[in-house]
């Protein structure tokens, strides 16, 4: 019987109903897809079309065959028993990468698993060996203390703070994309890894190889697609708060800024200044006039980004027609309603072109010939008020088989309406990710999260984890969202030490939801949404206020190397803030450490995540490292402990 055939540079495998399909995709890198009773589909979710390669071997025998592309081989052999293939994948060295389970004899195990819903599509598992003293890195933002996912089992789905990117690097020398935004679940046991997808037509992931972490990243950035130049506004600080409620408020802000000399690049101005949610345009009542506010804080050489939220109320003036035209997400049971906050509503279908071209009509002429040139993207989740995933269904199709790419295509959204408009590299604020997010320009920022010590940890490991799937651009609130007192000195203290470090983030954005709140009203008595309380670095007590104001200023003497490293995001795919064996891969020391990090490949960042501590362990790889604050010389390849009183974070430069 003939089992394998060659289809252009293709390597087919059919058996029993099964199609398999494994084509070269990139340098060094193969697309696997299969599925059964049917033909392959080419979705291209987040994979862009791939540049041609000439380097493509295929070998067929009768029972085994391999496809070589470039320094990645797969080698497919059939088991003689149950005459079922199974791929392994090898490098350049003849190094076993990553290998399918077996089907184990009378165990008749499958590693490609479709188990059927009848009348409809598949729920499908992909089992692979696990490997000893593997180390995985990526995935993504989870709100966990780890680095290393060997061990752990993730969810693959949204959430209001965890963004799943299935993009996954190994020690071993190869990076691997799930390549499916169903929701489902992934687990890196000691004995096997198992990914799964709820919902889904085929089988559709992509492999590459590399001799470092750098090169992995450069051929996932050209199969995904390779972050915009970051603008000039994204390099300095970003002022914000839950919220600005009013023009002059607002102004009032930035004024105060500029009469104390400390520059500003950005500032916000967040949720409900619209009348209604999903109306798309400023309340008249608290901002009279728009256009004026922008110009005047272009004038100070300040950006206005402006919160935009992808719900619909029912009570908007937009909701009618777009319910008539089809362009929300539509709840397959009960209720018309994704959310209940403040008013009920329902998400526009970001999936649907035409709801994309509604949408960016409306931005267009309210908000963008206004002249606003960033927008925060929030709830791009999105955050349906229960999770419960298998109850809408999106023009893509249900939420269960491609939930994940809404927020891809949320930024898609506003991405491709700014280009459309002249704009050159737009960089817009999002609270999710997924796969190729970040060729539409997606700056992540990690949620809605807890203003206390343990939710400032987890957030060193999310932006690294990120940066390793492909996100490049990515920021917390700076002293978390939830619950924050500046009178109170422990979170003053809390507060400084997120600063400091928010100063070697990718973006350096304050942000919270501070207390005591403020009750705000209408003209008429009518009572809206509150504002928190003061949360500019003037509002943290005369201790605070000096160490901040170093901080923002170390920012903007860091401009110039901080755009080199922007551009090598662009350019090759780096991560800003970059896992210390990615830098180091060849230092066993760095393969675990999750609580520092270098920004670039200059600057070495320890920051301290506990209170009253006022020196911490600092590792220093081969080398010398100067202190950039005593300006103190150490030699590498070891531990030190470094001094970190109130006033300095340890930070140490490679010489």
């Amino acid at each position: 019987m003939r089992y394998f055939e060659q289809q252009g540079n293709a390597l087919i495998w059919r058996n029993n109903g099964e199609t398999l399909v494994i084509a070269p995709w990139g340098e060094d890198s193969l697309r696997v897809r299969s599925t059964l009773q049917g033909d392959v589909l080419d979705t291209r979710f987040a994979l862009l079309e791939p540049a041609a390669t000439e380097d493509v071997a295929i070998a067929i025998d009768d029972e085994t065959a391999e496809i070589r592309c470039g320094r990645l081989t797969a080698r497919v052999e059939m088991d003689g028993w149950h005459r079922y293939a199974r791929i392994g994948f090898y490098n350049q060295r003849g190094e076993l990468l990553l290998r399918e389970t077996a089907p184990a004899n009378a165990l008749a195990l499958k590693s490609r698993k479709f188990e059927p819903y009848l009348g409809g599509d598949f729920a499908l598992t992909a089992t692979f060996d696990g490997q000893d003293g593997e180390r995985l890195y990526g995935m993504g933002q989870y709100q966990e203390e780890i680095l290393d996912w060997k061990g752990c089992t993730l969810e693959l789905a949204h959430r209001n703070s965890q963004a799943s990117v299935p993009f996954v690097m190994s020690s071993r020398g190869y990076g691997f994309l799930w390549h499916n935004p169903a929701i489902g679940s992934v687990s890196f046991g000691k004995n096997r890894t198992t990914w799964r997808a709820e919902s889904t037509k085929q089988l559709d992931y992509w492999i590459t190889c590399g001799d470092s972490p750098a090169e992995i990243s450069l051929h996932y950035a050209r199969a995904t697609g390779f972050a915009p130049m970051m603008p000039e506004y994204g390099l300095g600080f970003w002022q914000c708060k839950l919220r600005y409620w009013n023009q002059e408020q607002l102004l009032g802000v930035a004024r105060e800024y500029v009469r104390r000399g400390l520059k500003i690049d950005v500032i916000v101005c967040d949720f409900f200044h619209w009348p209604k949610m999903g109306d798309y345009r400023f309340d008249p009542e608290f901002f009279p006039d728009p256009a004026a506010m922008v110009k005047e804080l272009k004038d100070m050489g300040i950006e206005l980004m402006v919160s935009v939220w992808p719900q619909i109320s029912l009570t908007s003036e937009n909701y009618q027609e777009m319910k008539q035209q089809g362009l929300l997400v539509r709840a397959e049971y009960g209720e018309q309603i994704g959310m209940r906050f403040v008013e009920d509503s329902m998400f526009y279908d970001a999936t649907n072109p035409r709801a994309r071209e509604y949408v960016w009509k409306k931005i267009k002429q309210n908000y963008y010939d206004a002249g606003i040139r960033i927008f925060w993207l929030d709830e791009a989740e999105p955050e349906y008020g229960t999770y419960e995933y298998k109850n809408y269904r999106y023009h893509l199709g249900s939420n269960q088989q491609v939930g994940n790419v809404y927020p891809q295509m949320y930024a898609r959204n506003f991405y491709d309406g700014m280009v459309a408009a002249g704009q050159q590299n737009p960089v817009n604020l999002l609270r999710c990710a997924w796969a190729g997010s970040q060729r539409y320009g997606a700056l992540v920022w990690s949620g809605d999260i807890m203003s206390r010590w343990e939710d400032f940890r987890r957030q060193i490991c999310a932006g690294l984890s990120m940066g390793i799937a492909g996100i490049p651009w990515w920021t917390t609130d700076i002293g978390g969202f939830h619950d924050g007192w500046p009178e109170k000195p422990e979170f003053r203290e809390l507060f400084i030490r997120w600063f400091q470090w928010g100063c070697y983030c990718p973006v350096m954005r304050l942000h919270g939801d501070r207390k005591p709140v403020e009750r705000v009203f209408r003209k008429d008595g009518a009572e809206v949404l509150a504002s928190g309380a003061d949360n500019e670095v003037w509002s943290y007590g005369e201790e605070a206020y000096p160490i901040l104001v170093k901080y923002m200023k170390r920012r903007e003497e860091l401009r110039d190397y901080t755009r080199e490293v922007m551009r090598e995001a662009h350019e090759q795919g780096k991560p800003v803030m970059r896992a210390m064996f990615y830098e180091f891969p060849e230092d066993p020391e760095c393969a675990d450490i999750a609580d520092q990090y270098m920004f670039g490949s200059r600057y070495l960042v320890a920051p301290v995540l506990n209170p009253g501590v006022r020196a911490i362990p600092v590792y220093l790889p081969a080398g010398r490292w100067r202190d950039v604050d005593t300006l103190k010389v150490h030699e590498g390849s070891r531990t030190i402990v470094a001094d970190a009183p109130l006033e300095r974070m340890p930070v140490f430069e490679r010489l």
